[in-house]
């Protein structure tokens, strides 16, 4: 079921939400012990909050789409008088006085929040293999992980505990968790989104955005919670319109990009299949598919790597002292930042000026562009290295290597179910936009679930 249908049943009196939120509560009880998932559960709060808005709903009173809809929050995403633990020892007691903006918007959208999901510590890796909160697990198959570092956001979509998760990005970390669990995620323009009020990984590369069932449930929270916020001095003041695809959307005309250099080299067999698959269909849809050539990616994504290395480390700083409370493969990352010189930052950031121009030149010639989300399936858990077309490679590197240099950039990126492999594992098809341009990335993926099946568990 996805928002809209739940909304449908509730306005029809079918249901309450009230009656949504006990099925999500007893969902997690179910599952916690399977997948670990959660943090924190809401279990006084949330069902208090739903008799709410059910109350508002009987006296005519409808907030929008996600009116007593069931949701969950990343736990880096503050929340008054809710302990927001990032994933870390260091935060194991932390409990906000304030909310996260996009917390304020769902909560003023009237979403029922029930909990906060796990992630990798301090939102900085992609396994979700937490040492301090335990190991989150794939849903659809628990051997393996879920992604990281929005783990716990998209095992729960996926479960189908919630209707939607909010997760954070800074290198693909909403979209390799949508990717690995077969969920829709959105890592939305920079500045689309408020980041005040989460704890941050990066001051340049966080960005926030929803895991959900389908296309049309992240848009339609990417309108609940995007738009200026002066609070965040990175926030855009571009103007925020509905991006909600209507049913029946076309994407006849439209210029479809595939990269002919980098993001189909060295692919898993399963994962290549599906992705030329899509790539097909959305040709059948009346989509003018072209070949282009895109910037250097391998050097974007290391431009990225050196900014996300000094500005994690420039984070965490005050905490480093406290080796103790930091897992091994966090406390490495952050070390090495510490290593780097403040010329290869200062070059990084003016190269990626430089990248962020080139690319913007890709957009005379198409409207989008479609490729693999993530080269690999979800590894199992505990595997560091993975066979990708027929090389090895560093599971990190290789899961990150399509979508951490769209971080840079800077533009919006939508990773959609558009297929499984072999061995049954979901594979993302990630479709990428100019920036602010939202709207037409959720219509390519809207059309694309429309034609192939829905992202819904």
């Amino acid at each position: 079921m996805t928002i809209q249908q739940a909304g449908a049943l509730l306005r029809g009196g079918k249901t309450s939400a009230a009656e949504l939120t006990g099925e999500s509560l007893r969902r997690i009880a179910q599952e916690q012990p399977r997948l670990n998932a959660f943090i924190t559960v809401m279990e006084e709060q949330a069902p208090a909050r739903a008799r709410r808005m059910d109350e508002e709903l009987a006296r005519g009173h409808d907030r929008g789409p996600l009116h007593g809809i069931p949701v969950a929050v990343k736990d880096n995403f503050c929340t008054r008088g809710v302990r927001t633990t990032c994933g870390s020892r260091l935060f194991a007691d932390h409990v906000p006085e304030h909310d996260a903006a996009v917390v304020e918007k769902l909560e003023a959208a009237g979403a029922v929040l029930v909990g906060k999901t796990g992630l990798h510590e301090l939102a900085y890796g992609i396994t979700s293999n937490n040492p301090h909160f335990g190991t989150i697990r794939n849903a659809r198959d628990p051997e393996r992980i879920p992604g990281g570092s929005s783990g716990g956001s998209g095992t729960a979509v996926a479960a189908g505990i919630v209707f939607m998760a909010m997760g954070t990005d800074t290198g693909g970390s909403i979209r390799i968790p949508a990717a690995f669990c077969g969920t829709a995620g959105l890592k939305p323009t920079t500045g689309r989104v408020s980041r005040y009020g989460v704890l941050p990984l990066d001051f340049t590369l966080d960005h926030m955005g929803p895991l959900a069932r389908s296309v049309r449930d992240t848009a339609l929270t990417l309108d609940a919670i995007a738009g200026h916020d002066p609070r965040d001095d990175s926030s855009s003041r571009a103007p925020v319109t509905a991006s909600v695809p209507p049913d029946g959307v076309s994407i006849r005309g439209l210029r479809v990009g595939v990269p002919e250099n980098f993001f189909f080299d060295y692919l898993d067999a399963g994962v290549e299949r599906a992705v030329h698959g899509a790539i097909e269909l959305a040709g059948r849809l009346g989509a003018v598919v072209t070949p282009v050539r895109v910037p250097d990616f391998a050097a974007i994504n290391v431009v990225g790597r050196v900014i996300l290395l000094c500005e994690a480390s420039a984070a965490m700083a005050p905490y480093l002292d406290r080796r103790e409370n930091f897992g091994a493969d966090v406390l490495a990352l952050l070390d090495q930042g510490r290593l780097l010189a403040a010329t290869d930052y200062i070059n990084a950031q003016r190269l990626r000026r430089r990248f962020q121009q080139e690319f913007a030149q890709i957009w005379k010639h198409v409207d989008c562009l479609f490729t693999p989300t993530t080269p690999n399936p979800a590894p199992r858990i505990g595997q560091t290295e993975i066979e990708v077309g027929g090389r090895t490679e560093d599971a990190r590197l290789a899961s990150t290597r399509l979508v951490r240099g769209i971080n840079v950039l800077g533009v919006p990126a939508l990773s959609i179910p558009c297929g499984t492999t072999d061995a049954g594992l979901p594979v993302g098809l990630q479709i990428i936009g100019p920036p602010f341009r939202e709207d037409l990335v959720l219509r390519a993926g809207a059309a694309l679930e429309d034609a192939g099946g829905s992202a819904e568990p």
